[in-house]
């Protein structure tokens, strides 16, 4: 028997709601950093706006984790087999850790010839490329943070993803605002501060996960034993295309960066800024795709498939009124947001138009976003990748270099053509769904 409206709302919003806490604290840790960083110049901010994505397609493969941990939990907590739920997990930390490793020595050694490839000026290599060799050193702990992630949403226990996340964030705050002016006694160190401060702050983070899991954990299997072939085979086959998209979504935003670098500092400096200031509304929408993908795994695992699709529609309505209210302000007061980041009059100015029209895209990027996470929580992993590589590498990033160096249309021409890209692959989502072949996924 299907629940009322209000339930099922309630069961959305009680998922959604700590993971939504948890990225919007995210997202205000990367707008503080911003804040922190640009006052040292535009040329820091450009350098740790290119650093930062760089560092996400560093680290965008063993992201890939948390789908494969949240899909077979979730399946499993369905089943109800609860004392095998956290063995999932297992696996993922020790994936995490034979990944991890390598991907740090390897990208370090590699990250001086490869950042003046993304940022030909000096000036922003000088300042991005020691940001982003401190936050390599923190892949290892973001893909075991992205396994426990994966976990505490697929079993209902969210909150404690939420509380872990502003844990590690004040610490994070404290010791980048330390080190990188220089307070406490400790020396200035700039934007090589930023980066160790988050990459310390993301250990401790690790550290108070595993403390959480050995509290509320145990009892399903955490730390006692690994998953079976079958299931290392089912994760692998999850987490490896989950993996791949975000490695490519990375990338394709590093390539972006790149394009914008050609037009000019300025313009680099807004998109930092505007990329920051999209990612307000965009985590919240993962948020519910997240918690989307949960509910999807537990009605597949009750064979209610029909029940599955429900959700997924459920979900979408609600983050739409969400994200609607949310992006009131930069519609209203762009100039006002944009004034706490951008200097600069000039640079504030052109940032003003592509905040708007970021706002008026996100209901429709909303959509895709959470039917893109139902997907994989189903299992159909292989599908996203396509849409999702597909539609960047072969729509979004032509369109824009198109935009920019080729026709000059500007920050608002590149950032124009980035999101009409974006509502296409929003349509590949909606007919992938309604197509249901997600449903005979075998996890």
């Amino acid at each position: 028997m299907t629940e009322p409206p209000r339930s099922r709302r309630h069961r959305i919003f009680q998922l959604a709601l700590p993971i939504i806490g948890g990225m919007a604290s995210q997202n205000i840790l990367n707008l503080v950093d911003t804040m922190m960083v640009g006052g040292l110049g535009d040329a820091s901010l450009a350098g740790v706006g290119i650093a930062s994505f760089a560092n996400f397609m560093s680290m965008a493969f063993i992201s890939g984790l948390a789908a494969g941990v949240q899909a077979v939990s979730s399946r499993r907590l369905g089943e109800g087999r609860e004392s095998e739920m956290a063995v999932p997990l297992n696996g993922g930390l020790l994936m995490a850790l034979a990944v991890g490793v390598p991907i740090t020595v390897v990208l370090t050694w590699l990250a001086p010839t490869i950042f003046p490839l993304l940022a030909d000026k000096p000036d922003i290599v000088r300042e991005g490329l020691p940001y982003w060799q401190a936050r390599l050193f923190a892949v290892t702990a973001i893909g075991m943070n992205f396994s426990f992630r994966g976990y505490w949403n697929g079993v209902n226990l969210s909150r404690l993803y939420f509380r872990t996340l502003v844990v590690m964030h004040i610490i994070n705050v404290a010791l980048n605002y330390t080190l990188i002016f220089g307070k406490l006694g400790m020396p200035a160190l700039g934007t090589l501060g930023a980066g160790i401060g988050s990459t310390i702050a993301t250990w401790l983070g690790t550290l108070y996960y595993i403390a959480q899991a050995l509290k509320h954990a145990k009892d399903a299997g955490f730390l006692r034993g690994i998953p079976a072939r079958d299931d290392l085979k089912t994760m692998a086959r999850l987490a490896v295309p989950a993996g791949l998209q975000q490695f490519f979504f990375a990338a394709g935003m590093t390539a972006f960066f790149a394009i914008v670098a050609r037009v000019g500092v300025r313009e680099l400096s807004a998109s930092n800024v505007l990329l920051n200031l999209l990612l307000v509304a965009i985590l919240p929408s993962i948020a519910f795709g997240i918690a989307s993908a949960s509910l999807v795994g537990q009605a597949l695992g009750r064979n209610d498939a029909d029940d599955a699709s429900r959700w997924a529609w459920d979900v979408v309505k609600v983050a739409i009124v969400v994200i609607c209210v949310l992006v009131l302000p930069a519609l209203v007061a762009p100039q006002l947001l944009l004034h706490a980041f951008l200097r600069d009059d000039v640079t504030r100015l052109m940032a003003t138009t592509p905040l708007r029209l970021i706002a008026v895209s996100m209901p429709i990027d909303t959509v895709g976003i959470v039917l893109m996470q139902s997907l994989m929580g189903a299992g159909a992993t292989r599908s996203t990748l396509a849409v999702s590589v597909g539609g960047q590498w072969l729509v979004t990033i032509p369109a824009v270099l198109v935009a920019g160096p080729v026709l000059h249309l500007g920050l608002t021409g590149i950032w124009a053509a980035f999101l009409l890209t974006r509502g296409v692959q929003t349509l590949l989502y909606v007919m992938l769904w309604r197509r249901g072949a997600w449903t005979s996924v075998q996890v």
